[in-house]
């Protein structure tokens, strides 16, 4: 910034399928913007997902001169687009959320643009699913900071789909003794009345489903290699 004079920076990253629904940079008019996927007409939904054709997206680190913002709100200019959303709370009642990006405000800005980062400049916890990929072995804690393990094949991290069963914290503490052993994993999903023992290993891509009214029970030191498992299974440690 110091180099350039730019107002505004945003740290983008490479887009993998787990991103699919992150905002990404856009030239509209002549002019930088950013891109959320509540605001894509749901005709263009599919298009804004694929990652061949967006393949950024913005990991909300974000560098920005005080004294422009300083100026920007002196002369009220400081306006963000509106964003709706359409949710649904956990009760099934409809609701509109309305709200706002940061990263909205890089219209504003000279000299405004995105950097590309490495993908260790972003490790968002948005989820039990996000939660359950950086408390395995696939990451390392040195000197404060999580690093993928070098012992990893892929550079890239695995596709983890858990179901509403583990939604909630609580609900995805209680059901892991331990965490996983992921370091060949590439896909998982779960879904259902799923529980998981101790000393687990899951590699390639694994899909556990519990149909309504079953149980599944991973029992301790099972290794999944590519496998799909349904049904119900209840087992008990000794």
């Amino acid at each position: 910034m110091a180099d350039t004079g730019a107002e505004f920076v945003m740290e983008v990253t490479d887009k993998t399928k787990s991103d699919i629904k992150g905002g990404t940079l856009i030239d509209y008019d002549g002019q930088v913007r950013l891109l959320e996927i509540a605001q894509v007409p749901k005709a263009h939904v599919d298009d804004f997902k694929r990652v061949k054709k967006f393949k950024i997206f913005n990991t909300n680190n974000l560098w920005i001169s005080l004294k422009a913002i300083k100026r920007l709100v002196a002369s009220q200019k400081f306006d963000l687009d509106l964003i709706v959303n359409h949710k649904t709370t956990d009760d099934g009642t409809a609701v509109i959320q309305l709200e706002t990006a940061v990263g909205a405000a890089i219209k504003h800005f000279d000299g405004a643009h995105g950097i590309n980062v490495p993908r260790s400049r972003f490790l968002p916890v948005k989820s039990t699913s996000d939660l359950f990929l950086v408390t395995s072995d696939l990451y390392l804690l040195e000197n404060g900071e999580l690093r993928l393990n070098p012992k990893r094949t892929f550079k890239t991290v695995p596709v983890v789909k858990l179901g509403d069963h583990f939604k909630k914290v609580a609900d995805y503490l209680s059901r892991f003794k331990t965490p996983p052993q992921i370091l060949e994993l590439d896909h998982l999903t779960v879904t259902g009345d799923v529980s998981f023992s101790s000393d687990v290993t899951l590699e390639g891509t694994v899909i556990i489903v519990a149909n309504h009214g079953a149980h599944i029970d991973i029992p301790r030191g099972s290794i999944l290699n590519d496998k799909v498992v349904s049904g119900d299974l209840r087992l008990l440690d000794h």
